[in-house]
């Protein structure tokens, strides 16, 4: 009994030590701050409807990432190069993964035939929605992180187990209706056409939900499964709720233009999955290297740091990117001599 209580108590010292101690205004003053990043972009961008294309996708894109990459700085002069490292790798792992999230909206574009012109507007209202689910996931997570050592090797068997299914079901097709867009489409009556951006339409006197509802919902209830991913493998790299959220809420917002500069490049990445596996198996290993570490089960020197974190993450993902590279050129070659 005692152990344990020493144990917890190592836990919660070191969990401080491993935190920015953010105040409550530095929140408010970083959510005030995205949600201007978000109303900029609906302005501008959603001001007119229109088709993105990739010259005005690949700016945004740069905009977004240049705003992570500045309030990365932001973190190293306030808080440290250590939290700046965790903040850069989150970012990194949490913007790789998101990619894997566009094989998904396209497959869900395609399948509810979505206008080119709305397409904008239904990643805009998803990915917020995906934010408010994903700050609650952090929030949960946090809490059990802080209080229960054991959840690490809960999240990183997870995470192992998730490495190992993605490898298996990597030619698995993706079912673009889950169970609540299904629940909505059973509950109300959704339109055959779409109406603008308009989400419901009154028919008769009585209610109806458009495709573009559908879509939303669709859009964003399908992150809540890659977040069940992604937020175990963050805290894998940081424990700081702060620079948890941030680093999913840029990679997140950042995702929506890199939907349209991609397009249908994104298949190119045929080692992708591969890739992402690895990393993921990465972080579980690290998250149950942790929890023996906090248990005293394992020597002081055997722990992974963020500098070495980072530099297997950031390897991986230009030795994955490089290879499917080289192998769709191969293929493109091949079919023109053909």
């Amino acid at each position: 009994m005692h152990i344990g209580t020493q144990v917890l108590a190592q836990a919660a010292e070191r969990s401080q030590q491993d935190t920015m101690g953010v105040p409550w205004w530095v929140w408010l003053a970083t959510l005030g701050g995205l949600v201007l990043l978000l109303l900029l972009d609906l302005v501008i961008v959603d001001r007119k409807p229109h088709e993105v294309g990739m010259a005005e996708a690949a700016r945004w894109v740069v905009f977004y990432v240049g705003c992570a990459l500045l309030f990365g700085v932001g973190v190293w002069l306030l808080g440290g190069h250590e939290f700046a490292v965790q903040y850069f790798t989150g970012y990194v792992v949490e913007y790789s993964l998101s990619v894997d999230n566009l094989f998904i909206f396209m497959v869900i574009m395609s399948s509810f035939a979505v206008p080119a012109v709305h397409q904008h507007r239904v990643l805009l209202i998803g990915i917020v929605l995906a934010l408010v689910f994903r700050g609650f996931f952090i929030a949960v997570g946090a809490q059990l992180i802080a209080r229960f050592v054991w959840v690490f090797f809960v999240f990183g068997a997870f995470l192992l187990w998730t490495a190992a299914n993605m490898l298996r079901n990597k030619e698995e097709s993706e079912e673009p209706e889950n169970a609540v867009v299904r629940w909505v489409r059973k509950a109300y009556p959704v339109t055959e056409q779409y109406h603008g951006t308009k989400v419901s339409v009154k028919y008769d006197g009585k209610r109806w939900l458009t495709p573009m509802f559908v879509v939303i919902i669709a859009i964003g209830s399908s992150d809540v499964m890659f977040a069940v991913d992604s937020i175990p493998a963050i805290f894998g790299i940081t424990k700081d709720s702060f620079l948890v959220f941030t680093a999913n809420a840029f990679a997140l917002m950042g995702l929506r233009q890199l939907y349209f500069l991609l397009g249908n490049l994104v298949d190119r990445l045929v080692y992708l999955s591969a890739g992402l596996s690895v990393i993921l198996a990465f972080i579980g290993f690290k998250l149950i290297v942790h929890a023996l570490h906090e248990y005293g089960w394992v020597p002081e020197w055997f722990e992974i740091g963020n500098f070495l974190s980072l530099g297997v993450i950031v390897s991986v993902l230009l030795v994955t990117a490089l290879a499917s590279l080289l192998k769709s050129r191969g293929e493109q070659h091949a079919t023109e001599r053909a």
